[in-house]
């Protein structure tokens, strides 16, 4: 599944290919891909006519603020969540639709925006105008501080994490504690940080959790830098790979040897979830 990085990347990209692009037509490919409105039909009417102003990222989701050609009146939003295998694609009209496309967006230019999705997980939302947009897309509602503001500060993880009894590999995880880290990226940072993903909560230091805190942000800077992973489906709106994977400490190596200290990186599984970690570099 896309995390953050991943997010990250495509929105940049994004807003470097549909800024103020107005949308022409479009084509439902897939109905169940539309999350609201009801009918899929009512999405294209929502937003034809329409221009893709500045794409935000609020944790895994991404929202394009939906302008006129004056940008001054509010016009809504446009909603993507790619969950498992979704892309957003920004191609010629005249290329091959993929099997597994479920919505074209037309522009000028003979360009289109596709989503992409094999396992159809992935969702896309019209919001109204004048309609908050936490009351449609409502898993908005749910999501922690953002790992790059203020918000999440070593003081804040640190009492959020008081008390728990879980395994911190499985805190990492709850969007609520803080958005957009998935199994990728907490497993890496749990490297960074010297802390083994199945200790608990509630046993590590105040000293430890100020480490994982300037790991989370520094492992999610990088992975950025480097155009999200390559794991998984994920694709750029070019359709390029990320470059983080090829460098990654932990993650997905079982077997293979740690880069700091040549042990063994070990898998064990945490609440269903693959996590990875080197033994020796990692505490418990």
């Amino acid at each position: 599944m896309p995390e953050l990085p991943e997010v990250e990347t495509v929105r940049r990209g994004l807003n470097r290919v549909s800024l103020h692009q107005p949308v022409q037509g479009g084509e439902i490919r897939l109905a169940r891909t539309i999350a609201y409105p009801e009918l899929a039909d009512d999405f294209l009417r929502g937003i034809v006519g329409l221009q893709l102003g500045d794409w935000h990222r609020r944790g895994k989701y991404l929202m394009a603020k939906l302008e006129t050609s004056d940008s001054q009146a509010d016009a809504g939003w446009m909603g993507v969540h790619l969950r498992m295998t979704g892309q957003l694609l920004w191609v010629s009209q005249r290329e091959p639709v993929q099997t597994h496309c479920r919505v074209r967006l037309f522009f000028d230019d003979d360009k289109e925006l596709r989503y992409v999705d094999q396992r159809t997980f992935g969702r896309l939302w019209w919001v109204p105008p004048d309609v908050a947009i936490e009351s449609v897309m409502t898993g908005l509602q749910r999501l922690g501080p953002e790992p790059f503001s203020e918000e999440f500060s070593a003081k804040y993880l640190i009492e959020a994490l008081k008390g728990r009894k879980k395994p911190i590999k499985n805190a990492l995880l709850d969007q609520k504690l803080v958005a957009g880290i998935g199994n990728i990226y907490a497993d890496e940072a749990l490297f960074l940080s010297g802390i083994r993903p199945t200790v608990r909560c509630d046993r590590l230091t105040k000293k430890r959790i100020s480490r994982l805190h300037a790991a989370i942000i520094d492992v999610l800077k990088t992975s950025i830098e480097s155009g999200g992973t390559t794991f998984s489906d994920f694709r750029d709106v070019h359709g390029t790979n990320g470059n983080y994977g090829g460098v990654a400490w932990v993650y997905d190596r079982e077997g293979e040897p740690c880069r700091t200290c040549g042990n063994d990186i070990t898998r064990t599984k945490l609440a269903g979830r693959s996590a990875h970690y080197c033994a020796k570099c990692q505490k418990a």
